[in-house]
């Protein structure tokens, strides 16, 4: 560390991205937060990513997708959506905590090694212009840029629009997430053959993914894989 370094911290010093700790350097979480922190770990499901909580196969796949294969390839995440998660999704998100980009890619790339080297370019799940007015950044093409700056994987931020409003989601039911989105995306690019990483932050009831998945097959996509920060996982359907 250099002499700047050195007086920069002693008057500002690293604290924990999470809950405000100091800590011994930056971007990291402290000692307790991590032990909160809700990983994702192997084993998972080799398509959408769900945990299982025992050991299987490498190849195992969940009941879910068993049953019936989404349209994606892959998803992979960084947590479990817990309270952990969400406060630190909404302090990227909603808390103007653009610092939070940097280490939340981190996570992200390691969290999807194999979505990384198999996809061919970048994509991040947009917002509608009149959304990204009032919010000034849109999350997920925040995080594509700085997967992007880490991976050297190339980012093509406007390639995929929002061309209608829609409703905030949270609040929704699946069906009435659907009827909402319906015809809302629209990919301008020529993606023949190409594999995507499709980025979001959180992946809840995957209606939002699914909607894009298909857009981006429609433009010629071969695959699309999906990273996110943080997804709700529910039981497992019936």
């Amino acid at each position: 560390m250099n002499s700047f370094a050195q007086v920069l911290d002693l008057f500002l010093p690293p604290r924990c991205v999470s809950c405000g700790k100091i800590v011994t350097e930056h971007n990291t979480l402290c000692s307790l937060c991590w032990q909160v922190a809700p990983f994702i770990h192997a084993p998972m499901c080799q398509c959408c990513g769900r945990p299982f909580t025992e050991d299987v196969p490498a190849t195992a796949i969940c009941l879910d997708c068993a049953q019936r294969r989404p349209p994606f390839h892959q998803a992979r995440t960084v947590f479990a959506y817990d309270e952990f998660a969400r406060k630190m999704v909404l302090s990227f998100k909603h808390g103007d905590r653009c610092d939070l980009a940097p280490i939340l890619a981190r996570w992200m790339i390691r969290a999807g090694p194999d979505l990384i080297a198999n996809s061919d370019l970048i994509i991040p799940v947009p917002l509608h212009w009149l959304r990204l007015f009032r919010r000034r950044y849109n999350q997920a093409a925040l995080l594509a840029h700085e997967i992007s700056k880490q991976s050297g994987l190339p980012v093509q931020a406007q390639a995929l629009k929002r061309v209608r409003p829609t409703r905030p989601q949270g609040h929704l039911s699946r069906l009435a997430r659907q009827q909402n989105l319906k015809g809302a995306f629209t990919c301008s690019l020529d993606l023949t053959d190409k594999t995507v990483l499709l980025i979001d932050d959180v992946l809840t009831t995957g209606t939002t993914v699914l909607n894009c998945t298909r857009e981006l097959h429609r433009a010629g996509a071969k695959a699309v894989n999906i990273l996110t920060i943080a997804r709700v996982f529910h039981p497992h359907s019936q």
